[in-house]
Parts: C-alpha cells; structure tokens; sequence
C-alpha cells in the first residue's frame, strides 16, 4: 500500500517566520510556504515539511536532519560567517573540538540548531 508512496518527513517550530528566515536566508535553502507551513526543498527530491506548533513545540533532543557535505571545515567556516553557532559536547565518547566538529569516531560532524532549537547537522562524506 505505501510502497509506492512518496513520503516525506516533517518537523515542527515554534515560528514560522523565524523559521523561513533561518532556513532561507542563513542556510541558504530553497524554501516555499503555503497553508501556513514550510516546504524545504533540499537535494533528494522529497521536501521537509516545517509545522507551526507555537508555545505547544519542544525542540527535538536527537539529529532531526544531516547535511551531507564534501569538506566539514569549509561548511563549518561558512555557516559560522552566516552567524551560525555549532555546538560544543565534552562527553566520554562525544567531544568536539574548538570549531564544533566531532573527528575520528565515525565521519567528521558537527551540529547547530534552528531558531526553534532543534539539532541540525553537517556531515562530511
């Protein structure tokens, strides 16, 4: 039944606007709005749908997507030119280093979040 559905994955933000402004303007997306929500028109075909939930959203408190890139340091030093902030963890088998970017266990990645809180990453293939 579903086998041949075109799915598509969502998440949601507690504003729209800040949202659109974020994804468009600072990563650069190609974004579209109708209804009230967003569509994120990334590579792969299928859109990300972004959801208004207002004072009812909680940030997701996992990865709710990866940007795959060919060079993590020069995506880094890009979106940190655009204002993005990359996270810094210090765990046992978590730690990043002063740029934000986890080496050397797995591929190279970093995370920031959206205006809304929810984790992002970047990731090198």
């Amino acid at each position: 039944m579903l086998k041949e559905s075109k799915a598509f994955s969502g998440f949601s933000v507690d504003d729209i606007p800040k949202a659109k402004d974020f994804y468009e303007g600072t990563l650069g997306l190609e974004v579209s709005e109708s209804n009230g929500m967003l569509s994120l028109h990334v590579g792969g075909g299928a859109p990300v749908l972004v959801y208004p939930k207002g004072s009812q959203h909680e940030p997701a408190t996992f990865t709710i997507m990866n940007f795959p890139v060919a060079n993590i340091d020069e995506a880094v030093d890009a979106l940190a030119s655009r204002g993005v902030e990359f996270e810094r963890y210090d765990y046992p088998d978590l730690k990043t280093d002063d740029k934000g970017v986890m080496r050397g266990n797995g591929p190279s990645i970093a995370w920031f979040k959206d205006p809304a809180g929810n984790i992002l990453s970047v990731i090198e293939e």
